[in-house]
């Protein structure tokens, strides 16, 4: 019996997520294509103009704007910040640092100190559970 393997594809909007583009600002061959594996790693490890000019000064997705703020999602939407943003605006909300980006960063903060905190924790019951 032979395999026959079929190349593995995705839709355009899950290689954006994994590419960490926003979608409607990648080119229109890519967003009404389908992307397989290979292209996707290919696109990962030498990437074309468009997409190096696109991860420099965006639109960025959610999730990338709220790494580059320091905040969740959420704190994102909070704010009332709903749609993608250039690198641009995204130093401009950083230097304005309005209230409530300064509330969400020290939230993100305590987050992060609570995570610490536990996985320290729970690091300690396995070194005494095995010891």
């Amino acid at each position: 019996m032979t395999s026959h393997q079929n190349a593995q594809t995705m839709k355009p909007a899950t290689a954006a997520k994994k590419l960490g583009v926003y979608l409607e600002a990648t080119p229109a061959e890519f967003r009404e294509g389908v992307v397989s594996r290979d292209e996707l790693n290919r696109l990962q490890t030498d990437p074309p103009e468009w997409l190096r000019e696109l991860r420099r000064n965006g639109p960025h997705p959610r999730p990338v704007v709220a790494a580059k703020l320091g905040i969740s999602i959420s704190g994102l939407a909070r704010g009332g910040v709903t749609e993608a943003l250039t690198t641009d605006q995204i130093e401009a909300l950083k230097s304005e640092s309005p209230e409530w980006l300064q509330k969400e960063r020290a939230t993100q903060a305590e987050v992060r100190k609570e995570t610490a905190r536990i996985k320290a924790k729970n690091a300690e019951a396995d070194k005494k559970a095995q010891g």
